[in-house]
């Protein structure tokens, strides 16, 4: 059984559009790659209907997918969008004849649970507005922050690119997620405190391995875990 849109689905391309259209009932439509960049009429098409009805971005998880994610988000408002993500999957679809430039799947080669997992996880943002909303005074969820990116060793440490790219692996989800999206997705996807333990398990609670002896420092490199 499709899954059903009441927002209009956002895609790179026509082979991606083919391929949702498998999968979910309502309106897709393509920015034609980077053509939305230019083309004016376009441009129109997807502020009227943003408007109106709201939209989903479901983009690659390479440079170019994300671009286009931005892009879109800026012309028609965040207000009116949905951000739907795809993990970063080393592969190259069958009717290409060499992988991307970045040796990912794009949309097209993803599994489909995995696509629509994107998504219910895109269109449980909304349940989780409501729900904070309608949560009692007394036992409000503690959100997510920037903080607690920088406490993880997520942002702003010492190797902290290398770990958030392992996280981001570990995860499922696309490398490239600026913090922002990061701290936006993690809200939707986790409670703080079942992510605390899940990245303590997952990384050894972010603990260094020191050299049994300082003389073997030239021989033993610190592992950090």
């Amino acid at each position: 059984m499709k899954m059903n849109l009441s927002r209009a689905l956002v895609v790179e391309g026509k082979y991606d559009a083919a391929r949702l259209a498998n999968l979910v009932e309502g309106l897709i439509l393509t920015t034609d790659g980077f053509a939305i960049f230019k083309d004016k009429a376009m441009q129109r098409l997807f502020k009227r209907i943003a408007a109106e009805q709201g939209m989903i971005i479901l983009t690659d998880s390479d440079a170019a997918g994300f671009r286009i994610r931005h892009y879109v988000t800026g012309l028609v408002g965040a207000q009116n969008v949905l951000q739907a993500y795809i993990p970063a999957l080393p592969g190259k679809e069958p009717r290409k004849a060499e992988p991307g430039k970045e040796g990912l799947l794009g949309v097209e080669g993803v599994p489909d649970e995995q696509i629509l997992d994107g998504l219910r996880t895109a269109l449980s943002s909304e349940s989780c507005v409501a729900e904070n909303v309608s949560t009692s005074a007394d036992a409000p969820r503690e959100p997510i922050t920037y903080t607690d990116l920088y406490v993880w060793g997520l942002s702003g440490t010492a190797n902290a690119a290398q770990r958030k790219r392992n996280f981001l692996h570990r995860l499922g989800l696309p490398p490239r997620l600026s913090k922002k999206e990061l701290v936006q997705v993690l809200n939707t996807l986790y409670t703080k405190e079942s992510l605390s333990a899940q990245i303590k398990e997952m990384t050894g609670e972010l603990r260094c391995v020191e050299p049994q002896n300082p003389a073997d420092e030239k021989e033993e490199k610190r592992e950090c875990l």
